[in-house]
């Protein structure tokens, strides 16, 4: 009976602690291929295997091991010293059933462990694929995981605490009928990602999001409009702004507010200039195999704009490795990444160019390889070109509209343009403002609200407010 309930409580290593303590010496579970464990013990299992018998006894100078078979090549095997107690060969026969029985347990359970890591990694390898715009390979992985990827869709950002989750889960599947599809998010610990096909309801009432705030009191939701998946980019964005929105609500859960996207309202006047910014990255060529190709660049500076330093647990790098690939993204576009000017056109240029190079980036454009810098161009000014057109003018004033409306903070539009001409940093925006670095904070956190869009946390809306300002500047 004690061995039953230390098999059952404390595991196969709490039994053998146990075993080894009653009997006085050694004992442990030997594998006669790996061939672990004191050398007499090893070679009793050995003989035993050979044998083809169950049990074994092997004297070895003022030493024996008594060794009873377990199943697929293991023994259990004590080594005592001579002479050995009386009631051992029987304790280690009782021993031997309830310990290959915890054994088998532990072995299943750790296989489930595997299979779950290897399921959240393969989630993961569909959002990724998902956000570089390769449709076709998310969708063969994502069916064979199950569900398939639903089309059209809203994006869920869910954040919970761990205890939490397998509850929300449990509610995604059960209120979408088993159609909800989640994957962790490999930046943001406390938060899930779940797609759901689109259905019409009304802006002040989802049951989904409803039944998920319910399952833990800290529980916050944000939600994206009706998109498809080739917009995943964009509804990741847009449920990320609604969660920053949500967790200032009574009720914890938000849908993105209504407002025209940059990438639409750009496209016309921007696609052509998009192209040519991105032509040396779209173009290059690696020196070695090992390092890192157009595409891979491509995702690196996707990630950092959106995740900052936390790119590194998206693209699973190590941070020295993301610092050299931004200086390489650098070195090829000409661009200076510290500068908010330069991080915004890069953000711009890649939502305008989603997916892969496009067609100006052909076999006529220059091919720049490792080490090459590319030729310097006045990159600012082609992109003041692209905000003089009206459509982004009208939408830069809607996108600032908020922060003059009654419902703003006193000061927002100069708290924001201060942020934004540091950079978006706040030490040294709170410096310009004569204000200390957490009321810096709090006065952007109220902002967030009346914008309804993230600013202090990435994926950051900075790289559009500094465009859209930059769209009125030029309208004069």
């Amino acid at each position: 009976m004690r061995l039953h309930r230390l098999a059952h409580t404390g595991g196969s290593a709490v039994l053998l602690e146990w075993l080894a303590a009653r009997l006085g010496g050694w004992t442990g579970v030997v594998d006669t291929v790996e061939a672990r464990g004191p050398g007499l013990a090893v070679r009793g299992a050995a003989e035993m295997s050979a044998r083809g018998v169950r049990s074994a006894v092997l004297h070895g100078g003022r030493s024996v091991a008594l060794l009873f078979a377990l199943d697929g090549g293991r023994a259990l095997a004590a080594v005592l010293a001579t002479p050995h107690p009386r009631g051992a060969p029987t304790l280690l026969a009782d021993a031997a059933v309830p310990l290959a029985l915890v054994l088998r347990a532990e072995e299943a359970e750790r296989r489930e462990e595997r299979a779950a890591t290897a399921e959240s990694r393969a989630r993961e390898a569909v959002l990724h694929l998902l956000m570089n715009g390769r449709l076709s390979t998310a969708h063969q992985i994502a069916g064979a995981l199950g569900p398939a990827l639903p089309e059209p869709m809203r994006l869920y950002v869910v954040e919970c605490p761990a205890g939490s989750r397998a509850e929300v889960i449990r509610l995604c599947e059960e209120v979408t009928g088993g159609q909800a599809w989640i994957v962790r998010c490999p930046v943001y610990v406390r938060h899930l990602i779940v797609f759901v096909p689109a259905a019409p309801a009304a802006a002040d009432h989802d049951p989904l999001a409803t039944a998920l705030v319910g399952a833990a009191p800290d529980c916050a939701v944000g939600v994206s409009g009706e998109l498809f998946l080739r917009e995943a980019p964009a509804a990741y964005g847009q449920a990320f702004h609604a969660l920053a929105v949500a967790r200032g609500r009574d009720e914890r859960h938000a849908r993105f507010g209504p407002g025209p996207e940059l990438a639409l309202a750009a496209h016309g006047a921007g696609a052509g200039w998009a192209r040519a910014l991105l032509a040396p990255l779209h173009t290059y060529e690696p020196r070695r195999l090992q390092d890192p190709g157009a595409q891979e660049l491509r995702a690196t500076a996707h990630a950092w704009l959106n995740f900052t330093s936390h790119a590194t647990r998206l693209l699973k790098i190590h941070r020295n490795t993301l610092a050299g690939r931004l200086r390489l993204i650098e070195a090829v576009l000409g661009l200076d990444l510290t500068r908010l000017p330069d991080q915004a056109a890069l953000s711009l240029a890649l939502r305008l160019t989603p997916g892969a190079p496009g067609p100006g980036a052909g076999a006529d454009a220059v091919r720049p390889r490792s080490g090459d810098r590319a030729a310097p161009a006045d990159a600012r000014a082609a992109l003041d070109e692209v905000l003089r057109d009206p459509r982004l003018t009208g939408w830069a004033r809607s996108h600032l509209a908020p922060l003059a409306s009654p419902a703003a903070p006193p000061g927002a539009r100069t708290t924001v343009r201060t942020w934004l001409d540091h950079d978006a940093q706040l030490v040294p925006t709170a410096a310009a403002l004569g204000i200390s670095v957490p009321g810096a904070r709090k006065r952007l956190t109220r902002i967030e609200a009346v914008l309804e869009r993230s600013l202090l946390r990435s994926p950051s809306t900075r790289h559009d407010l500094w465009l859209a300002h930059r769209a009125v500047e030029l309208a004069g």
